[in-house]
């Protein structure tokens, strides 16, 4: 405990020495240009209707989330003690609007036939296709149950699927030669 108070005096006395040396430079370090590792942040507030992030938006698919500096960061002109708030950081979130994966998917394997899962989805035209040739001969009965159980087929607003949040969803990766770095 003791020595523990002696490393954080010290730690003072160093960046008050610094501070001296290096005037406002110091203090100029932003708590948002922090790297990984020096921030921890906290989850996004889950609805449980939607199962999504209760303040996503729909335009940018983002969420604003709270973030802490660890302890001892000097950033923003003060030292962090690991539960002071920093800044607010930007994470990917999915935006949803009520339509749930194992309705559609239910949907499409007993009914899809008539098209009821195209319907559900806001796929009307080829809902109407699909009622007036009994699913295109089952072969399209067929193509949309594996199309809506691998999530190809979504929404057709564009939104994603209601599923647990932390339940099994499929995530789409790709990469080209500007995403090695990307994490």
């Amino acid at each position: 405990m003791i020595a523990r108070m002696h490393l954080n005096v010290l730690t003072l006395l160093i960046l008050s020495y610094l501070q001296l040396i290096l005037g406002d430079n110091l203090t100029k370090l932003k708590c948002s240009s922090l790297r990984k590792g020096q921030y921890r942040c906290d989850e996004p507030l889950i609805d449980p209707e939607r199962q999504a992030a209760d303040n996503c938006n729909e335009e940018t698919r983002t969420s604003r989330v709270w973030c802490y500096p660890v302890e001892n960061i000097l950033c923003d002109g003060k030292v962090h003690n690991g539960s002071t708030r920093g800044f607010q950081m930007t994470v990917p979130c999915k935006w949803t609007n009520g339509k749930r994966f194992d309705t559609a998917l239910l949907f499409s394997i007993f009914l899809g036939m008539l098209g009821v899962d195209r319907f559900y989805l806001g796929y009307s035209a080829i809902g109407l296709i699909k009622l007036c040739t009994l699913g295109l001969m089952f072969v399209g009965h067929f193509v949309d149950v594996l199309l809506i159980a691998l999530q190809v087929v979504k929404p057709a607003d564009g939104s994603d699927y209601v599923i647990d949040y932390y339940g099994a969803a499929l995530y789409q990766q790709s990469s080209n030669n500007y995403t090695y770095n990307i994490t």
